[in-house]
């Protein structure tokens, strides 16, 4: 149980389809033969990816949505729900980050990651979990971070909002077990999408532009790890061992991550 053996002839939904992970993801399930529904801010950009989509022979439909709006996010779960009957796989990948101290963070814009990054989640799941379990059949894909599970300097809000996804999925992956709806946390390292901007890549520290990698693999561990029926993947594996050094020396993690910030300040 909680293995996605073929997504032919599913229902999917994907947030942040524009670009980046959720474009990966949405080209991938409807290779697979999977009904997908595209959801971000950008229209010209979801256009272009059902037009691919299409060329390829899927299905998909363009459904434009700013998932921090709870009244939108709540629309469009009800829309899809009327014109696809269901929805088997909800990926909740829309977000995005920055890279500044606390201290010369807008407010206003670590509430906005927080609604984007958290609450849209919150909202679809919310939304699409009922008709799963009342089924049950269903899958639940949250993108988080490696920022989801370790916490670093100048990515204050960002932590926070990735701390609170991996929260949110892993428990609900206690809740469901047994109703038939399966929970995966995806962690990804440092992947090479406009996420990084500019801004990004002059702060981030050099071994961590050295790690990163095209969105392909990830993807493939995606389906890998859905298949497998994991309830976490850690993308690349070997990133997951900070995690272990912070429980076993966490005076040397922290030594480590300061010194690795602020060599990339200098």
């Amino acid at each position: 149980m909680g293995k996605l053996v073929s997504a032919a002839g599913m229902n999917a939904l994907v947030t942040g389809a524009s670009s980046g992970i959720g474009r990966g993801l949405a080209l991938r399930l409807a290779h697979e033969g999977a009904r997908v529904a595209l959801v971000a801010r950008r229209v010209p950009e979801l256009e272009a990816v059902a037009e691919e989509i299409a060329r390829g022979g899927g299905e998909a439909r363009v459904l434009p949505c700013d998932v921090s709006d709870r009244a939108q996010a709540t629309g469009i779960a009800e829309q899809v729900l009327r014109e696809f009957g269901a929805v088997d796989i909800l990926v909740n990948n829309a977000g995005y980050g920055h890279h500044r101290t606390f201290l010369e963070w807008p407010l206003e814009d670590m509430e906005r990651m927080m609604r984007v990054n958290y609450f849209g989640a919150l909202y679809l799941t919310k939304a699409l979990l009922p008709q799963m379990v009342e089924r049950g059949r269903g899958w639940l894909v949250f993108l988080a971070s490696v920022a989801g599970k370790l916490a670093v300097p100048d990515e204050s809000a960002y932590v926070a909002s990735k701390f609170a996804l991996v929260g949110l999925g892993e428990s609900l992956s206690f809740e469901l077990e047994g109703a038939g709806v399966h929970v995966l946390n995806v962690c990804p390292g440092t992947i090479r999408t406009d996420f990084f901007d500019a801004e990004a890549l002059r702060r981030m520290p050099a071994v961590a532009r050295r790690m990163m990698t095209d969105p392909g693999p990830l993807i493939d561990a995606i389906m890998k790890a859905l298949r497998r029926g994991q309830h976490e993947l850690v993308f690349p594996r070997f990133v997951g061992l900070g995690s272990v050094v912070r429980a076993i020396a966490p005076g040397f993690m922290r030594w480590s991550v300061r010194r690795t910030v602020l060599a990339a300040h200098r």
